[in-house]
């Protein structure tokens, strides 16, 4: 596990990559799985058979989560998704810690589940994910709204999605801009709030150049 003082209410820049820049996210489970567990354990609530609420992703579009499961997570969450982005090989999600040091439990939680899963479903053996995940302290209010703009842009790397990157279902850019498929699981309000209306924000992240800007640090850290 990662052991550093991560402080208590501030927001994170979380990043991974398969090891060996390999693909980590192959079919629509994969990717729903990792959307379970990043939404499902931000707090220490334990949760049995996966599978069945993946499964129910990819049939409903739902996990299916009973109402009390739901609110027990809530009520014990120690953590926030603020914003999030699957790629093939990699990923980039937008945290707030809420209690001290609490972000490397709940990646050390994710990371492994997923790699387990990984590795027993594609009879692979060894580290899924290219060392320990990153995290980059957002240290501003200017930082944090464009560190959202880019982890939406994200898709527009994708020959299939450049030009319609707001509909990208494996990102919470649709869910900024449209209904929240999430739930209470997605925290956007501290970026929302800033804008009058959600058209508002996506003129924002259109106009932004934090994915041209930042593509470059993220290249000497990814």
């Amino acid at each position: 596990m990662r052991l550093e003082n991560f402080a208590t209410n501030e927001h994170y820049h979380v990043f991974g990559r398969g090891a060996k820049k390999e693909k980590i996210f192959i079919d629509d489970k994969d990717r729903a799985r990792f959307i379970f567990l990043i939404t499902h354990f931000q707090s220490p609530t334990k949760i049995y058979n996966i599978s069945w609420y993946t499964e129910s992703f990819i049939k409903n579009g739902s996990f299916s989560t009973k109402k009390d499961k739901v609110a027990e997570i809530l009520k014990k969450r120690s953590v926030k998704l603020v914003a999030f982005v699957l790629m093939s090989n990699h990923f980039h999600l937008l945290i707030q810690n809420m209690e001290d040091a609490v972000l490397s439990v709940y990646m050390h939680r994710i990371l492994t589940a997923y790699g387990k899963y990984f590795n027993a479903k594609y009879n692979k053996k060894g580290h899924v994910f290219e060392g320990p995940f990153k995290a980059v302290h957002t240290k501003n209010n200017t930082q944090l709204l464009h560190l959202s703009a880019y982890i939406h842009k994200n898709p527009k790397e994708l020959s299939d999605w450049k030009d319609t990157y707001d509909k990208y279902p494996y990102s919470s850019y649709q869910d900024y801009i449209g209904s929240n498929r999430w739930g209470n699981f997605l925290s956007p309000e501290i970026i929302l709030k800033q804008f009058t209306d959600q058209s508002k924000y996506k003129d924002f992240v259109t106009e932004s150049l934090a994915k041209e800007n930042l593509d470059n640090f993220q290249n000497k850290v990814l």
